[in-house]
């Protein structure tokens, strides 16, 4: 391990920013001219991946990292990856989190890293203010949407329920809401049976009407209804839960509102989409990635809560030891707000990110996204034999290509053949996923740099690869 230099009388030379700026930005302009989904077969085996009793030298080791390690990944940043949600992130991003990583703060506590924790409590201040939250809000950035759910299911387990009646409390959610808020409520302690699923409109939105209905009944029958999770952006098909309704229902009977907004909440910043997520001040709490829309590295999510006193009742357990961490006059220690004490410094890579392009820029970049999933509708349905399955929402839309003389089944091998044979071809990548049971080809376009002409193009690619298909198929 390398030991730290002596202190010098000399100031410090301040480093040389232009350099990596200039290599992050030619790496990005490089990875447009890669297949948007590596091919892994190709690659040479990684030399090693036991640990050696003697070490090797650096350069060698960290060699092999870039060269046969590190591109065996999805090119999730890719203009042209559309599968699962992508996390197109900036060089002001990549960068913001190579200098945090090399003076490696702790973000626990205000008074071991006053400026990062500033620019944390800025940042959450910042998308409480995007939300509509009022003054007394707060909140902490975490690993992503899975934590940021998980801790809004405690802090609502902490505010609604007494412990000696947790066993009867019960939970509403909807088919698209997703997995990760399953596995919250199941290490928050509940069982299968205290969670209700909500019905879905034709359009997937959580159905306020059923919603009221199963409360009700769950109060008619001595349970103690706590918490809804609405969701601002469905993974699998973009819908939007009618926020208002569902908090009105929340409102009368005393619940708390989550909305899952990991990737559809930066929609908030831009105000001719902004109206879609109306309600969403209403919530107790709002889960946010910011390595989604909003152009981060992985590992940036963050969770706003209507009253941070919420998040202290439910985490704030203070221990001796950590008392050198008070900052007299100063907000609470992130570590009395979430389940870490030891914690990165997520938020300055945004930092860095909203100086250099500012709101409008942000904005602007958020509805290109919704633009692209219209142009990628919009040559669907000049493309005979394909039909649109969900419509485009929050830059995602769903789609299948259905020959007249094909069983269901076979529809559902040939779309998915579809999806390998353009994978295969390096152009764009689009995902695959169910709705009401049948596959359907999903993308989701949130990158900044992708056109017009690239989902013009992928939706021609799909239908040749489809029709290529199709031509071998034994009938």
């Amino acid at each position: 391990m390398d030991q730290p230099r002596a202190a010098t009388d000399g100031a410090a030379e301040p480093p040389r920013a232009a350099a990596p700026i200039e290599a992050l930005t030619q790496a990005l302009e490089d990875l447009a001219r890669l297949p948007a989904s590596p091919a892994p077969a190709a690659l040479g085996a990684p030399r090693s991946l036991d640990i050696p009793e003697r070490g090797r030298p650096l350069a060698e080791a960290a060699a092999e990292l870039v060269r046969e390690i590190l591109p065996r990944a999805a090119r999730s940043d890719h203009p042209r990856f559309f599968a699962f949600i992508p996390s197109p992130a900036g060089a002001a991003s990549r960068l913001g989190e190579a200098l945090t990583a090399a003076v490696n703060p702790q973000a626990g506590a205000w008074r071991q890293a006053e400026g990062p924790a500033a620019v944390e409590a800025a940042m959450i201040r910042w998308m409480a203010d995007a939300a509509g939250f009022p003054d007394t809000a707060g909140g902490l950035f975490m690993g992503g949407g899975s934590a940021a759910n998980l801790t809004a299911v405690a802090a609502a387990r902490e505010a609604k329920l007494q412990p000696e009646k947790r066993a009867d409390g019960v939970a509403y959610l909807s088919a698209e809401t997703h997995s990760s808020v399953l596995r919250a409520l199941a290490v928050a302690g509940f069982l299968p049976g205290q969670i209700r699923r909500v019905a879905l409109d034709a359009a997937f939105r959580m159905d306020a009407s059923d919603l009221a209905r199963l409360v009700a009944a769950d109060l008619a029958a001595g349970r103690r209804p706590f918490l809804v999770v609405a969701t601002a952006g469905a993974t699998n098909t973009g819908a939007v839960d009618p926020l208002d309704e569902i908090a009105a229902v929340c409102e009368r009977n005393d619940l708390w509102l989550h909305v899952d907004g990991a990737f559809g909440a930066s929609a908030l910043l831009s105000p001719a989409h902004r109206p879609l997520l109306t309600g969403i001040e209403r919530a107790d709490s709002l889960a946010w990635d910011a390595h989604k829309w909003l152009f981060q590295t992985y590992g940036c999510g963050a969770l706003i809560v209507r009253d941070r006193a919420r998040l202290e009742q439910a985490f704030g357990l203070g221990a001796d030891y950590l008392r050198d961490g008070d900052l007299p006059g100063s907000a609470p220690n992130f570590w009395d707000l979430g389940l870490e004490t030891s914690r990165p410094a997520r938020a300055l890579k945004l930092w860095l990110t909203l100086q250099t392009m500012g709101t409008v820029a942000i904005g602007a970049a958020v509805a290109h996204g919704f633009r692209l999933a219209a142009w990628a509708e919009d040559e669907l349905t000049r493309t005979p034999g394909w039909r649109v399955v969900t419509a485009a929402s929050m830059a995602i839309v769903t789609f299948r290509f259905e020959p007249s003389r094909l069983s269901p089944e076979q529809t559902d091998s040939l779309n998915l053949e579809a999806a390998r044979r353009l994978e295969r071809d390096g152009f764009a990548l689009v995902g695959a996923t169910r709705v009401q049971g049948r596959v359907a080809l999903r993308i989701c376009a949130l990158h900044p740099d992708a056109t017009e002409g690239d989902m013009r193009e992928t939706i021609r690619r799909l239908d040749a690869e489809a029709r290529a298909a199709l031509r071998e198929l034994p009938l």
